[in-house]
């Protein structure tokens, strides 16, 4: 272990640090890494529903592909938790570990429902305005005029080269716009620009 290693002076040797991970194998690694003494792992996933062939499917994947985060102290630890099955690496500046402050992990938990799972299931509702996400229409945005809940459908109202046109496509083929995290950031308005 080299000196870059360990966490700075005055430090508390508990420190949180994002390690990267086997693809799709982020919370395999998670779960072995907490069985190790003195290693606190949280691997945020969604669980979500995605239109296939087969109809609607529900998947479960990682928040951050191929990433999970872990708390241990690196001067004991650093090289049991490298060794890990399924852990690639840490993430580091230079020679020097990236460490993340706890109150980083602690807002993300506080957006998680189930431990380290936020199931996306937006309600859509009559007069949302969302995007078509699949099919021939896919990118156009659109207002949903009606759900139709027992075939799991809706009627949505978009324009469409030039016309207001109504169809009814697969509930699951939607994205509310409203539940996305950046629709509520202000848009940013370009600098003016200077008159020559």
């Amino acid at each position: 272990m080299t000196p870059s290693d360990q966490p700075g002076p005055g430090a508390p040797d508990p420190r949180w640090y994002c390690l990267r991970t086997v693809t799709k194998s982020e919370h395999l690694a998670a779960e072995r890494l907490g069985r190790q003494e003195g290693v606190e792992t949280f691997c945020p996933r969604i669980r979500f529903r995605r239109a296939t062939r087969r109809g609607p499917v529900w998947f479960t994947e990682a928040l951050f592909p191929s990433y999970l985060f872990a708390r241990f102290d690196p001067v004991p630890l650093l090289k049991a938790v490298l060794y890990t099955p399924g852990v690639r690496g840490i993430v580091r500046f230079g020679e020097r570990c990236a460490e993340l402050p706890a109150a980083t992990i602690a807002a993300l938990r506080a957006e998680m429902q189930e431990g380290d799972l936020r199931v996306v299931n937006p309600e859509i509702r009559t007069g949302d305005t969302a995007t078509v996400i699949d099919g021939p229409l896919k990118g156009l945005e659109a207002v949903v005029t009606q759900v139709l809940p027992a075939r799991d459908r809706v009627r949505i109202l978009l324009d469409f080269l030039g016309r207001a046109m109504e169809t009814e496509i697969d509930a699951s083929a939607l994205a509310v716009l409203d539940d996305h995290p950046l629709a509520a950031a202000p848009a940013r308005t370009p600098p003016p620009r200077a008159k020559p």
